[in-house]
Parts: structure tokens; C-alpha cells; sequence
């Protein structure tokens, strides 16, 4: 039997050097928000516009090869957040016989987090309460999250919540968030 595996780090500081910003102008929204690397972690900055969309994202470039996660349970993310709830969100591996790649914006597996107002907040984030969703709309589908196969992992503020419904932690205007860590726990 093996022993338990211990805390990874799977990104921080210069790691996030590849990071990209994924707004709502990919669907007609006119938010703007980018991401840059400080010496803190990762900082998307800009303005959300509700109308048209209504999000701003960073997201890491498509995992080659994919993460695997098999010997940990949960992620850990830390965030200075302004209190907002923010969605976690994370691309797998397609084990849907390739159904997922045919899906405009693809099966994505989210969690909405809230944050605190001040501070830096360390959230949990157990692989158990991800839920499937396809452009923030829930999957009904009887789907399991494949932590072998982790492609991509993004962190957005989004007018809809994991349940597709409307995120009671979403404020439109000036946004600063700084995502610090996101580390693999057992």
C-alpha cells in the first residue's frame, strides 16, 4: 500500500507565465479584463460588464500532457477575491468517446468559491463537489470528473453560478483579483 501523497504545488509565481485572459466578448459581451504575472502571483485586472455576457476569466494554457491528479483529492486555491464568489472551472481529458471535443466550449467541471472581502482567502476545493457543465448550464448527464486527464484550469467571475443559476457573489465594475496558488492536496 502506498502512503498518502502529500501536498503538490501545481502553479504560483512565475508559473503562471502562460496564463491567458477568456472574457465574455468571445459571445458578443464587451467586458474588458486581462491577466499578468507579478511577483504576488497571477493579477486579472480590467472591467465586467454585466450586458452581453457578464464574465472575465484567466486560464492556463491546454495541459501537455494532462495533469495527473489521481493521488490527490481536492485543489487548493489561494485568491485575494474582493469578496466576490468566484467559479472554478476545469477541463479534462475527454472520456465521454470524444462527445465532449463536439461541444462548443466543452464539458467543463466547476465549483463556485466565495471569497473574503479583505485578504487573501484559501479555499478547498474537493474533486467530489465539481459538477459538470457545459457554457453554465448543469450536464444531467451521469458523468464522473477524470482526475488522471486535468487539461486546463480556469478561474472566472461570472454573472451564473455552477448551477447555472445567477451568482449572488457577482459585482459588474472595476475588478482586481489575485490568484496567489492553486496547489493539489491529498
Amino acid at each position: 500500500m502506498q502512503p498518502p501523497a502529500s501536498e503538490q504545488i501545481i502553479v504560483q509565481g512565475s508559473g503562471f507565465a502562460d496564463w491567458t485572459s477568456l472574457n465574455d466578448t468571445i459571445m458578443g459581451g464587451s467586458s474588458r479584463a486581462g491577466c499578468r504575472v507579478t511577483p504576488e502571483g497571477l493579477l486579472l485586472e480590467g472591467e465586467l460588464i454585466e450586458a452581453g455576457g457578464g464574465f472575465v476569466s484567466c486560464r492556463s494554457p491546454r495541459l501537455q500532457p494532462p495533469l495527473d491528479l489521481s493521488p490527490f483529492s481536492a485543489l487548493q486555491l489561494e485568491v485575494e477575491g474582493e469578496g466576490r464568489t468566484l467559479k472554478i472551472a476545469l477541463g479534462c481529458r475527454d472520456g465521454a468517446l470524444g462527445l465532449t471535443e463536439l461541444i462548443p466550449g466543452g464539458l467543463r467541471w466547476v465549483i463556485d468559491v466565495p471569497t473574503q472581502a479583505e485578504g487573501v482567502t484559501r479555499v478547498r476545493i474537493p474533486f467530489a463537489d465539481l459538477r459538470p457543465t457545459v457554457r453554465a448550464k448543469p450536464v444531467g448527464l451521469p458523468l464522473r470528473f477524470d482526475s488522471v486527464g486535468v487539461t486546463r484550469i480556469q478561474v472566472l467571475h461570472s454573472k451564473f453560478g455552477d448551477a447555472g443559476e445567477l451568482n449572488p457573489g457577482f459585482r459588474a465594475g472595476m475588478i482586481r483579483l489575485l490568484i496567489r496558488s492553486i496547489r493539489a492536496l491529498p
